[in-house]
């Protein structure tokens, strides 16, 4: 499980890509490379890390669900998830 303070970065970085979005897009779009330097770093989409909804674990991370393969596999397996099931042949 990821400390609190990493999952809370990724947070903030977040809310940063979605504030500067359409001027990031405006600068790039004129060709204003140094009015992209002003803004913060984090305000970058490539910044972004996937991590687990709900444990902040970055690596094995399922897009459609929005959760890593462990977090998945037991939701999965207690019937959490619907239309998800185990397996059998």
């Amino acid at each position: 499980m990821a400390r609190e303070s990493v999952k809370a970065r990724e947070r903030k970085r977040e809310k940063l890509v979605a504030r500067y979005a359409e001027k990031r897009a405006a600068l790039k779009e004129a060709g204003d490379y140094q009015g992209l330097d002003k803004l913060p770093r984090n305000s970058s989409k490539v910044r972004l890390h996937n991590r687990c909804k709900l444990t902040g674990r970055p690596k094995g991370y399922m897009r459609k669900f929005g959760i890593s393969r462990v977090t998945f596999r037991e939701m999965a397996s207690e019937g959490k998830i619907p239309g998800v099931t185990k397996a059998s042949w």
